[in-house]
């Protein structure tokens, strides 16, 4: 058994969203990594151990490795998980083993949509109206009250995994209501915005509010799916009072945060559409790296750690940044055929992640993550970044056959 301090780390990803060997030393501290088969490719070479499960949102999988790492390097002083379908995990972990960072009645309220809906709604904050519902007649009668479509969501999910919009009576009839009760919301027809940053506990950090490009909800269905950040003063001056007001009402301590919010641009009324207590995803993390010079993620972590994050600057001037996936050319797993690199183009992305031809896109659960093309945009300002994103989204060409 060493006697360095044990760190497990639950990861999923293949690319490097998080620079875990730079947030802590892999030599002084004993960091194990509880993984995929598709992630283990980004773990660290200096790991301590690595142990592979099926997925690393299962509970039960996830906590016979960690009894097992314990073994080898001694009980967990901390156990950290970034993206969010795991957060949960780690916390009830950290429970059992009595380590520091977020606790699962803490997260709660950023993961499970009804709690969330309702501390929302509690706190005054402008919302969709939502209920649950078991039934298709249930369904039926919030449209009775509230009009179509009505947005369908789990009430714990991400990356619009079994949201759909019903509108039909067709697509009533099709509900399948077998796991569990749905959460349903109004719909709000006005563009929707992101807004990524930290929350110290009382007012917001460092932080930058982004415009959807098309929806993820269209993602899932073949659209592709950018974002671009937003340069209108008055706007984000609008958008950063909501977001203080949502943060306020969810959590009473630091935590980086993912928001969804409805805009309307002209007014810059605002309306919650959701919140996760998590970096957001797509190609976030590395915008902030290389655009804005802050590691969110490094920031997760540390929170993870019951350490407090760096500081930070003021990040409301600089650069404008932007990004684009594209989906996935065919149902995955599938062997990419051809990609047209988009790197050097004017206008075009400053940093892509393609497939070569002959590789194969896996079909694992970091859904942004393994897709047709992902694509990082930078420049002076929100129109020059949008031109960039709708071009290369035009020219791009993706192709590939069933594995």
């Amino acid at each position: 058994m060493t006697e360095r301090p044990h760190v497990v780390v639950i990861h999923r990803w293949a690319a490097r969203y998080a620079e875990y060997e730079r947030y802590l030393d892999h030599r002084t501290h004993a960091v194990t990594y509880v993984t995929t088969e598709v992630g283990a490719v980004a773990v660290p070479p200096d790991a301590a151990e690595v142990v592979l499960v099926a997925a690393t949102d299962d509970l039960p999988g996830v906590a016979d490795r960690v009894k097992q790492l314990a073994e080898d390097h001694g009980p967990p002083a901390a156990i950290v998980a970034l993206k969010e379908d795991d957060l949960l995990v780690a916390a009830r972990l950290r429970a059992e083993w009595g380590c520091p960072g977020p606790s699962a009645q803490a997260l709660l309220p950023f993961r499970d949509k009804l709690v969330m809906a309702q501390a929302v709604a509690a706190a005054g904050i402008a919302s969709p109206a939502f209920a649950t519902v078991s039934s298709p007649g249930e369904v039926a009668a919030f449209a009775g009250r509230h009009g179509r479509p009505v947005v369908l969501k789990p009430r714990i999910g991400s990356a619009s995994e079994g949201v759909s919009l019903v509108d039909t009576a067709d697509a009533l009839s099709m509900l399948d209501f077998e796991d569990e009760p749905l959460l349903a919301q109004s719909f709000d027809a006005r563009q929707i915005f992101h807004v990524d940053g930290l929350f110290d506990g009382v007012a917001l950090g460092p932080w930058r509010a982004s415009r959807y490009l098309n929806t993820c909800l269209g993602f899932r269905t073949g659209d592709v799916l950018g974002s671009v950040e937003e340069d209108d003063e008055a706007l984000l001056d609008a958008i950063g009072a909501f977001a203080t007001r949502v943060l306020s009402a969810l959590s009473e301590g630091p935590t980086p945060f993912h928001l969804e919010l409805f805009v309307d641009e002209d007014s810059g009324d605002c309306a919650f559409l959701e919140v996760g207590a998590r970096v957001g995803g797509a190609e976030i993390p590395f915008l902030w790296r290389e655009v804005h010079g802050y590691d969110l993620m490094e920031a997760a972590f540390r929170l993870s750690m019951g350490l407090d994050p760096l500081p930070w600057r003021d990040f409301r001037a600089g650069e404008t940044a932007g990004w684009l996936l594209v989906p996935a050319p065919a149902a995955r797993p599938c062997r990419i055929t051809e990609a047209t690199p988009m790197t050097g183009r004017v206008p075009g992305p400053y940093a892509e992640a393609l497939l070569r031809p002959g590789e194969i896109l896996p079909a694992a659960d970091a859904y942004y993550e393994h897709v047709g093309g992902r694509f990082r945009f930078r420049g002076r300002g929100s129109g020059e970044v949008t031109a960039a994103i709708e071009a290369t989204a035009r020219d791009f060409r993706v192709s590939a056959e069933p594995r």
